[in-house]
Order: C-alpha cells, then sequence, then structure tokens
C-alpha cells in the first residue's frame, strides 16, 4: 500500500477461539495501518457469534486492544452489526473506540456519497431468515437473553450457529443472496449510486443503472482462509486486498 489516503472496509471475518490465526491476521492489518489510513469501517461479523460484552476471551482482549491503538494512533474506526455479532453494545464501543453505526449509512468517500451495509436485510426472498432476524433484534427478547449467565448464553449461542448452518445448507443460493430490486429501492432511497456491503461471501463488484444512470454494488469477501480488505483511495482507485498468512 502507498502512503495515499485511504479507508478500509472489512466484513464477514467470523472471529472466533478455535482460529487464533485469523485473529492474528486481523490484529496485523489493524497494527499495521499507519498515517495514510483515514478510517476502518467493519460491516459486520467481526465474531463467529457474540453473547454479550461481559465475555473477557483472550481473543477479545487482543480484537479490544489492536482497535483501541489504531484509535490512539488517529484513525477512525467504525462497527456495524452483522446477523453473528448483532448483541455487540455500548461496553464494547468504549473498550475498542470504535463507533458503532446504524444498519444502514451514507458516507462521504472523498467527495463520493456511499452507502454501506451488512447487507442481510437487501436479501429479500429469503424468508424465513428475514424472520428469525426480527425476532433476534426484539430488544425485550434481548434483554432477557442478556441477564442469563455467559455460560448459558454461549450454549444457546451455539445452537443457534448449528441452526443457521443448517438452514444455509438446504436454502439455494440464489434466496440467499441479494434481491436486485431491493438493492436498488435502498440506493434510490438514501440517493447514492454507490453501495458497500457483506453478508453474502461473494466478493464482486456489480454494475448496473438506476433511473438510467450507472450504479455500483461492491461485495466484500468473507475471511475463509485468508484476510480481505476493500481499500477506497483518495483518489477515486478502489482494489481488493488480500492478507496472506
Amino acid at each position: 500500500m502507498t502512503d495515499r489516503r485511504k479507508t478500509l472496509f472489512i466484513s464477514d471475518l467470523h472471529l472466533q477461539e478455535s482460529n487464533p490465526n485469523m485473529t492474528r491476521i486481523f490484529c496485523q492489518l489493524i497494527e499495521n495501518s499507519d498515517y495514510s489510513v483515514d478510517a476502518i469501517y467493519i460491516l459486520g461479523d467481526l465474531f463467529e457469534a457474540w453473547v454479550g460484552d461481559d465475555d473477557e476471551s483472550p481473543m477479545y482482549q487482543a480484537i479490544s486492544n489492536a482497535l483501541q491503538s489504531a484509535r490512539k494512533r488517529g484513525i477512525a474506526t467504525f462497527f456495524m452489526h452483522g446477523n453473528r455479532d448483532f448483541l455487540i453494545g455500548k461496553k464494547f464501543a468504549y473498550r475498542t473506540g470504535c463507533t458503532l453505526l446504524p444498519e444502514a449509512v451514507k458516507i462521504d468517500l472523498y467527495g463520493t456519497p456511499v452507502l454501506i451495509m451488512h447487507g442481510d436485510t437487501l436479501c429479500s426472498e429469503d424468508v424465513v431468515y428475514l424472520k428469525s432476524r426480527k425476532t433476534a433484534r426484539n430488544r425485550f427478547y434481548q434483554t432477557l437473553f442478556l441477564l442469563l449467565p455467559l455460560k448459558i448464553r454461549k450454549q444457546i449461542g451455539e445452537r443457534m450457529r448449528l441452526k443457521s448452518y443448517a438452514h444455509t445448507s438446504i436454502t439455494p443460493k440464489e434466496i440467499m443472496d441479494v434481491t436486485q430490486t431491493e438493492v436498488e429501492r435502498v440506493m434510490q432511497q438514501y440517493h447514492v449510486r454507490h453501495l458497500i456491503h457483506g453478508h453474502t461471501h461473494r466478493p464482486a463488484i456489480h454494475e448496473f443503472t438506476i433511473a438510467s444512470q450507472p450504479a455500483e454494488r461492491i461485495v466484500l469477501d468473507a475471511w475463509h482462509d485468508r484476510g480481505h480488505a476493500f481499500v477506497w483511495h483518495e483518489t477515486g482507485e478502489r482494489e481488493h486486498v488480500y492478507l496472506e498468512n
């Protein structure tokens, strides 16, 4: 990477204690980000599962320290909830220095209006998932869940994770992908021609038109076997960058 000013976008890291290598790569990315990085946006699913901000695991400590160091170096860090870590709250934000974002935000990238999202709500044909999402995001249910002992929450979280895997294993891929009409509706709602999101694990830059105007949808990659960041330079150049082990 050069010294030109830039902004980084990452999503779907699914960090978990059973895969410390991915946590190491994430921390390395954050710690290696220098003064040329204006901001780092984490667009959801930083963790494979999150059952409360009171989880004091060594992995959480390492991630918190890395993000806090970025803030101390003047790099703005932002976090948007995904479908795996929607319970991240104010304590996490305080400890890491991250600013928590709503599920859809329009930002200015060096003069270009860009909409950022996790992307799960764009999958409007996945009715089963959207129904379970509505229940999981209910504040009353979340409050009751967070009152449970951490050990029990982890057990419930593991059951929910396995249920999610079962759903994705039998649901056609086209159902779990975004719906183009929903993409266009949301982009028109926010008056943008550029959208960046994660969730689908299908990295690409899709070009299309909205009201006869060129538009694009940038999809971030998941961190399966290697890390990934999408870089938007102040010059307007964009690139997918893969982080090797």
